[in-house]
């Protein structure tokens, strides 16, 4: 009996692991905000979070929890979930967009219908000041992002405002994410 103990406690962690994710209301996720803007007809719209960090890879990733809802004509509300810091890298600089999947496979590839804003999701263990950023050309290339004190944690920065005391900022609910083409 004790040896089959381990197997069911192994077992029973891998079922947890592999539950479906649930399904919420788009302001009960992390980040959420309002897609706008002409996709054409029927649009496949997804989210992904893309950007890179340290230990310097790229990501790319449309398979994180979310979910994307029609609010009108050329209009919807999302919810997405943030993976939690130090998880998938240990800092790094990204920004979750909205793709048109055309192909129907669930990633973002280079020449689909994209948008995005101006609002840089920083990640960062511990509270720090870091480096300017250049961001790899997936991204667009050439952009740089000041060197600025962050929290430890996901902060946001925006682009369309002045660098200071209260941008960037710390978050654990970030409500206003719009996105539009």
């Amino acid at each position: 009996m004790r040896s089959v103990l381990p197997a069911l406690l192994l077992l029973s962690v891998f079922l947890v692991a592999c539950r479906p994710q649930e399904v919420r209301a788009p302001d009960a996720y992390p980040l959420a905000g309002a897609v706008s803007g002409r996709w054409g007809d029927s649009p496949r719209l997804r989210l992904a979070l893309v950007g890179t960090g340290i230990p310097g890879a790229v990501k790319n990733d449309s398979a994180i929890g979310q979910n994307l809802v029609s609010s009108g004509l050329n209009s919807w509300e999302f919810g997405f979930d943030l993976p939690a810091p130090g998880v998938f890298n240990v800092a790094g600089v990204y920004q979750v967009v909205v793709f048109d999947d055309a192909n129907n496979d669930t990633k973002y590839n280079v020449g689909e219908t994209v948008a995005r804003n101006r609002k840089w999701l920083v990640v960062s263990p511990a509270d720090a000041n870091i480096p300017e950023v250049t961001l790899p050309e997936l991204l667009g290339g050439g952009e740089v992002l000041p060197a600025m004190r962050v929290r430890s944690g996901w902060n946001v920065y925006d682009q369309s405002r002045p660098l200071g005391a209260s941008n960037p900022s710390a978050f654990t609910t970030l409500r206003d994410y719009d996105l539009s083409r």
